[in-house]
């Protein structure tokens, strides 16, 4: 039994939920000198305190041992793969088809850091510069797809880098897709033609009419002897909860909890992407242990 030090370590039930989703080991080269276990529990420790690789506290196995696993996973796929068996049994243990049949698409524009690296771009929407996250979420809220590339990218053009890799090949059930206003026209038609999904586009209300302008038509109103309640007319203010688009953006909300992600900090995008799989892993096994 193996003692948890940060409250980020993998409790012994958390490591019998992951440890089947593990490569074995390779039955050639030298044996291991720390176990994976170990190894997990540093990556999460960098991606929840947001730390440097190199800033590991000595508890950890050394941050280029740490580093060299987390980069052979990212890689590999191991991940993406592991994100994936994980949300299959979550989804199975609340009663629902481990492959899901609809999902929603947003993104987030994420602030670069002056590390440097590759595709990073403005994004003149949000006014941020830097790289977008691309997530396709199912019903739930799992991520079941994570894109990163440059802000510069419309959505329209993004929802083609995020589906068109496997798509249909791992998620053989998708069929319907909710997105938001920015992906009309060529992104919502590109993903009818191309991958034979019906997408719908969820709209916000119209923007309200003015407050002097409703004032005008009420003094009219009585004028002509016609009864008008200000209340009714005055237009909502506050938070408007849109149908499946909230989904998304609590995903958003969950990774982003993590410090290495309040801020795009890595070099390749396929990092970037790694993270966001490590990052929903860590809360899928913690979910599967407490159910």
């Amino acid at each position: 039994m193996e003692s948890r030090r940060y409250p980020t370590d993998l409790s012994d039930d958390e490591w019998r939920c992951i440890s089947p989703h593990l490569p074995g080991p390779a039955g050639r080269g030298r044996p291991r000198l720390h176990g994976l276990r170990a190894i997990l529990n540093a990556v999460f420790y960098v991606l929840k305190s947001g730390c440097p690789w190199r800033l590991l506290p000595k508890d950890f196995p050394p941050w280029k041992t740490v580093y060299d696993w987390f980069r052979k996973w990212r890689i590999d796929g191991t991940w993406e793969y592991l994100n994936a068996g994980l949300r299959e049994r979550l989804r199975s243990r609340v009663g629902r088809d481990p492959s899901p049949s609809a999902g929603i698409v947003d993104s987030q524009s994420a602030k670069t850091t002056g590390v440097g690296g590759e595709q990073r771009g403005y994004d003149g929407g949000k006014k941020v510069r830097g790289r977008k996250r691309h997530l396709l979420v199912d019903t739930e809220g799992l991520v079941l797809k994570a894109k990163v590339h440059s802000a510069k990218v419309p959505d329209q053009d993004g929802i083609g880098l995020l589906l068109l890799e496997h798509a249909r090949d791992r998620l053989p059930r998708l069929s319907h897709l909710w997105v938001d206003a920015g992906y009309r026209g060529r992104g919502k038609e590109w993903a009818e033609r191309a991958l034979g999904l019906s997408v719908e586009v969820v709209h916000r209300s119209p923007k309200p009419t003015p407050e002097k302008v409703l004032f005008a038509w009420a003094r009219e109103w009585h004028k002509e002897g016609r009864s008008v309640d200000l209340d009714e007319l005055m237009p909502r203010r506050g938070f408007e909860l849109l149908p499946r688009r909230w989904v998304v953006e609590r995903t958003f909300a969950w990774i982003c909890h993590n410090r290495r992600m309040s801020k795009d900090y890595e070099r390749l995008c396929a990092t970037g992407e790694a993270f966001v799989y490590a990052a929903m892993t860590r809360l899928m096994v913690r979910r599967l242990v407490r159910a």
